[in-house]
C-alpha cells in the first residue's frame, strides 16, 4: 500500500493553475543552498526536473526529496538535472540539503519573483501564502515545458518524472 505523504493543508494544484506543456520555461537566477548563481540558461542542453516544493525541513518534502535523491544515478543516466526551489532562505535550503545528503541543487526565491512566473505562487489571501505549490516542470534541453506535475504523491514523483521522460524521449 502506497503511502501519501502530502501535508492535510496542502491541497494539490489543477493543472489548469500552472505553465502548459510548450511554454518556454520562464528565465531566472537564483542563488543555490551555497550562494552560487544558477540561471535557466546554464541548463540549456540539458532536460532539467524543476521541483519546486513548499518548505525545506518538512516532512512531505523530505520524503520527495529523497525520492529524487535516491533515483539522481537514474536521472543523470536519462540526462536530466533535478534543481529544487522554494521560497526558503539560503541558509534553510543549505541547512536541510545537509541534513539530507541531498545530490542536487536548492536554489533559493525568496522574494518569489520566479514563483510567479512559473506560476506556483498561492493567492495572498491563503494561510499557505508563504509556501509555493507542490508542482514540478520537466524542461527540455532546448528550455521548453514538456510536462508539468501537479504532485499529490511525494514518495511516488520521482518514478513518475523518470516515466514521462523515457517516454518524451522515445521517438
Amino acid at each position: 500500500m502506497k503511502i501519501n505523504h502530502r501535508a492535510r493543508h496542502e491541497p494539490t494544484p489543477r493543472l489548469s493553475q500552472v505553465l502548459e506543456r510548450g511554454t518556454a520555461a520562464p528565465p531566472f537566477d537564483l542563488p543555490d543552498q551555497d550562494g552560487e548563481m544558477i540561471a535557466l540558461e546554464s541548463l540549456r542542453g540539458k532536460w532539467a526536473l524543476l521541483w519546486w516544493y513548499p518548505k525545506a525541513g518538512t516532512p512531505g518534502c523530505t520524503v520527495e526529496g529523497r525520492e529524487l535523491s535516491s533515483r539522481i544515478d537514474d536521472f543523470a543516466a536519462a540526462g536530466c538535472i533535478v534543481i529544487g526551489m522554494s521560497f526558503d532562505t539560503v541558509v534553510d535550503n543549505k541547512a536541510w540539503a545537509d541534513n539530507q545528503g541531498f545530490e542536487f541543487r536548492l536554489l533559493s526565491d525568496e522574494d518569489h519573483r520566479v514563483g510567479r512566473l512559473y506560476e506556483v505562487e498561492r493567492e495572498p489571501d491563503d494561510q499557505y501564502a508563504s509556501f509555493p505549490l507542490r508542482v514540478s516542470y520537466l524542461v527540455d534541453p532546448e528550455g521548453f515545458i514538456q510536462k508539468t506535475f501537479a504532485v499529490s504523491g511525494v514518495a511516488d514523483h520521482a518514478d513518475s518524472v523518470l516515466e514521462a521522460l523515457s517516454a518524451l524521449k522515445t521517438p
